[in-house]
């Protein structure tokens, strides 16, 4: 068996063009979305991946702001920051650049973004009414790989699936999203014993584990849709570099009905959940 590819470049296309009629038509009514982004210090990669964010969002019609602080502001003024982006009733959505420099806490600094506004669904309130079962704000990347396997067009109900991984922002609200679908999960991790033993019974896998090829043939069943959230940068044969998931792909493509690449599959995705986040954050608030 030779697994089809779920496509994620394209499915965030789709996304993206629902978004941005959902944009044009809160614009029309005189609330336009809009995704402020907090950036604090002059790291180069969370400028370049600012500059990113503001390509995406005014790409689909959502307005984008990037407020910056000095590397060396104090907690309470960053605190202060926050908390004129939570009162501002023009900003729809906050986002906090991470890794904040040190010694503030990004951790604190993330939960005081206001629930109705936490696009990225980091904090406690929308990660528990997930958990609840109710309507939430959900992690991207959890979102992105939810999306991912609803486009791969199975009915979860039942289905036995196996999320590998237990990260916050990931794992755990992955697991959630599984449960609400009606689907019955196992959530593994890199201490399970005989991970092999859980892997293999998956309908459904899902691997965010963070260990780069950490999945291989061995692990997967006849005819399983393999759910790739990892992302790395590895030395490759020839000396250069090379870009792999958790799962080691050829091994697995041969056995797996259905398969994300990497990249090209959940990592597109992600970026548009941020976007849907943001015009479904705007469109509460307008009510």
């Amino acid at each position: 068996m030779s697994a089809s590819l779920i496509d994620g470049k394209a499915l965030a296309a789709r996304i993206r063009e629902g978004v941005a009629r959902r944009a044009a038509a809160l614009r029309e009514k005189g609330r336009p979305p809009k995704l402020a982004c907090l950036l604090i210090g002059d790291d180069p990669a969370s400028i370049s991946y600012a500059g990113s964010q503001q390509k995406h969002a005014e790409g689909v019609g959502i307005d984008y702001e990037l407020r910056c602080l000095p590397s060396d502001c104090d907690m309470p003024t960053a605190l202060s920051a926050v908390d004129a982006l939570n009162v501002d009733t023009n900003v729809s959505g906050i986002i906090i650049q991470m890794p904040v420099p040190k010694p503030l806490d990004g951790f604190a600094l993330q939960q005081r973004i206001a629930a109705s506004k936490d696009v990225e669904g980091v904090g406690a309130a929308n990660l528990g009414l997930l958990a609840m079962g109710r309507d939430a704000l959900a992690p991207c990347t959890a979102a992105a790989a939810f999306a991912c396997c609803k486009a791969s067009g199975v009915d979860m109900t039942g289905k036995e699936s196996v999320v590998v991984g237990r990260s916050v922002i990931v794992g755990k609200p992955l697991a959630m999203l599984l449960l609400g679908a009606n689907a019955t999960v196992t959530q593994c991790h890199t201490r399970t014993r005989d991970l092999a033993a859980h892997t293999r019974r998956a309908e459904l896998l899902f691997v965010a584990a963070g260990v780069p090829e950490l999945i291989g043939a061995e692990h997967v069943g006849e005819g399983a849709i393999v759910i790739d959230v990892g992302t790395h940068r590895v030395d490759a044969a020839d000396g250069k570099k090379k870009t792999v998931g958790d799962v080691k792909f050829d091994e697995v493509a041969a056995i797996a009905s259905q398969i994300t690449p990497v990249p090209g599959g959940v990592g597109p995705v992600t970026v548009a959940m941020l976007l849907e986040n943001t015009v479904a954050a705007a469109a509460r608030a307008a009510h």
